[in-house]
């Protein structure tokens, strides 16, 4: 497992030192988790972005530095052989002034979607000591990720099958009386008693009316024969997420809920068949979006029909209205078609698969309450 993520990390860095090359910078300073974790193996998590668990500074050519504190510096010397470990003790603008000059850097980029304003102060200021050019980068790593090697497509598969067998252990346990938060606990504490590393995302559980919040925050209300229940839950797995959406009825579902399932559940189809390397992200989304709005439930869904899925549970390509990145094989996306009714409730039906060139290909092996 190691030795696969470990050629992952080299194949990745060696990437960005080319395009580092194309772009006429020195050095690239990387913040951002996923994309640390994805160019050096580095796994240690941020507490927040105001306290970072470390700085990959990458130079155009030679070896990487991995910047962190003594919390992590054993860590990192595990898990990214490949760079040096730099250990700081007043902070990251203290440890570049050190090495930038030390490593010949006269041109840094960093990662503008991940920086926050008051270190951008303190870097403007260390550019004019060190009379240094900075260059704001944004998706330079991101764009990278989001077609997956047949490494990280095994990784992604792995993350999806365990997400099913967790979905089918709680499945097998719900029962009237339980509270939304009871069942969200549930859930999280088996993806962890199953090998997870953890949720890749707060865990969704909402109970009838409930479901109509696309992002319901689990709370109290307690299960009752015959309501709707909704969960969408993910987890990580080596480093690669997951993700998936099933809605059932506790009991018997009564026949308007069946009609809406089934419309869902043939939106979510369309969506699937729509998938193939070179189509873009709004045909998919129409294609499903079309069956909803032919059903009368056009205004019922308002978000988008999918995301990607690798390092971050929310990353590129986006299936939408506006989701224009045109898809390319090995890409890992989303398809979750819903409805949301206020007075009423909702439906979200959630699978992940891989864009093939022809198809697609599915990931998720659980079909429980999908076809009813």
């Amino acid at each position: 497992m190691a030795g696969r993520q470990a050629a992952i990390a080299h194949a990745a860095l060696k990437r960005v030192q080319a395009e580092l090359g194309e772009r006429r910078l020195d050095a690239l300073l990387v913040a951002q988790p996923e994309n640390r974790r994805y160019l050096s193996g580095y796994s240690a998590e941020d507490n927040g972005i105001q306290e970072s668990a470390g700085f990959l500074l990458i130079p155009e050519s030679g070896r990487p530095r991995l910047l962190t504190d003594s919390r992590f510096t054993l860590q990192a010397e595990a898990e990214a052989p490949e760079y040096g470990i730099y250990m700081y003790r007043r902070g990251l603008v203290e440890a570049l002034e050190e090495l930038l000059p030390e490593m010949g850097i006269q041109q840094l980029g960093f990662e503008a979607d991940y920086c926050l304003y008051a270190l951008w102060l303190r870097l403007q200021a260390l550019a004019k000591r060190l009379q240094l050019r900075l260059t704001a980068t944004s998706g330079l790593v991101e764009s990278l990720r989001v077609v997956k090697t047949p490494e990280e497509l095994e990784f992604v598969r792995a993350a999806s099958a365990l997400n099913d067998r967790v979905f089918q252990t709680a499945f097998a346990q719900v029962q009237t009386g339980m509270s939304e938060r009871e069942l969200a606990r549930l859930i999280e504490g088996t993806m962890l008693d199953l090998g997870a590393e953890r949720p890749s995302f707060d865990t969704i559980v909402a109970f009838g009316e409930n479901a109509a919040k696309p992002h319901a925050v689990p709370g109290g209300r307690r299960l009752v024969a015959g309501e709707t229940v909704l969960i969408d839950m993910g987890l990580v797995l080596d480093g690669y997420c997951s993700d998936m959406s099933r809605t059932f009825v506790l009991g018997e579902p009564d026949a308007q809920y069946l009609e809406r399932h089934r419309l869902v559940r043939v939106a979510q189809k369309a969506g699937m068949a729509a998938i193939r390397a070179g189509v873009s992200g709004s045909e998919v989304d129409r294609a499903a979006r079309q069956v909803l709005a032919a059903g009368g439930y056009g205004e019922a869904f308002g978000h988008g029909l999918g995301h990607g899925v690798g390092l971050a549970v929310h990353e590129a390509p986006r299936l939408s209205p506006s989701g224009r990145e045109t898809l390319e094989a090995g890409m890992v996306v989303t398809v979750e078609p819903g409805l949301y009714l206020a007075d009423w409730g909702g439906i979200r039906l959630e699978n992940m698969v891989i864009v093939t060139e022809a198809g697609c290909e599915l990931l998720n092996r659980d079909s429980t309450w999908l076809d009813l």
